[in-house]
């Protein structure tokens, strides 16, 4: 019974060591499941940029969602648009630079509103 159990216990263990592996090389897992928004774009090594089409991209779709849910916040965008706050980062600035967008607070607190 000990003998069985250790044998689970140690398949396990090599399991999550190579999803941890597979992960870090940026095949996701056996089971498909992947960090919010990487489904469709390739994990990028440390410090890399993003390609600028694929920037312009979700700066496109980051206005129009803004346009169909105003006063939104930046948390609730990316939820909504299914990727992380960090890389909304630079197509929201890039936005208020052109003055596509407006904002109304500061910080976390800030809102978004199409022009």
């Amino acid at each position: 019974m000990v003998e069985a159990f250790a044998s689970d216990l140690t398949a396990l263990i090599r399991e999550s060591a190579f999803e941890t592996v597979r992960a870090a090389l940026g095949e996701g897992s056996p089971s498909g499941r992947r960090g919010a928004g990487s489904s469709a774009r390739r994990a990028l090594p440390k410090g890399a940029k993003r390609p600028p089409g694929e920037i312009s991209k979700l700066t496109g779709r980051l206005l129009e969602y803004v346009k169909g849910h105003r006063g939104e916040r930046i948390e609730q965008i990316a939820k909504g648009m299914g990727v992380s706050t960090r890389e909304l980062n630079l197509p929201v600035k890039k936005l208020i630079s052109a003055k596509s967008i407006r904002t109304r607070g500061h910080k976390r607190a800030t809102q978004y509103f199409p022009k």
